[in-house]
């Protein structure tokens, strides 16, 4: 069952709020005696749309079993990302290895500028107004990885209110 944004809504019951986007899948051939042995890996990203997101990549001998272990790993692994309504608060940029990922708060209506890989991480986070710039190497893995890395450097805002002893709306205005 597909939805508008090519993700796919499946599971049993508890989880079928949950977006899910195969963001690559790969064949890989191992040239054995008797001829190639084909084997695939996939990487997947699930969310709730609503500031849980994670990855996962699983290999296997058939593309099923590679999207359904991508799959399970990437619920084991969910991150929360802090959200401001349907944005980010502050700018951040994410290094993995070769890749760079900067990511922008965009004004509502904007809409996600983002290509690929990072489009479909912010879509499963449920982020619809934002800017992105997808800088260095073109790996899939590299750039969601890095996009990850800059959801770590993210600040919440009851967080730093707190550490400032001062109310969320005197920071936000």
């Amino acid at each position: 069952m597909g939805n508008r944004s090519g993700g796919r809504n499946f599971g049993d019951r508890r989880d079928s709020d949950m977006f899910e986007k195969l963001v690559r899948l790969n064949r890989i051939a191992k040239v054995v005696k008797g001829g190639r042995r084909f084997s695939f890996s996939a990487l997947v990203v699930v969310g709730d749309r609503k500031g849980r997101v994670g990855y996962g990549f699983g290999k296997a001998n058939y593309v099923a079993d590679a999207i359904r272990k991508s799959s399970e790993r990437a619920r084991r692994n969910m991150v929360s990302v802090p959200r401001r309504k349907t944005t980010l608060p502050h700018a951040v940029t994410g290094n993995f290895k070769g890749s760079n990922v900067l990511l922008r708060p965009a004004s509502p209506g904007t809409g996600i500028i983002a290509g690929g890989p990072v489009r479909a991480v912010l879509e499963a986070a449920g982020i619809t107004d934002i800017l992105s710039k997808s800088l260095g190497s073109q790996n899939s893995m590299n750039i969601v990885k890095a996009v990850f890395a800059g959801f770590d450097h993210l600040m919440d805002a009851r967080k730093v209110a707190t550490n400032r002893g001062k109310p969320v709306r005197e920071l936000w205005g």
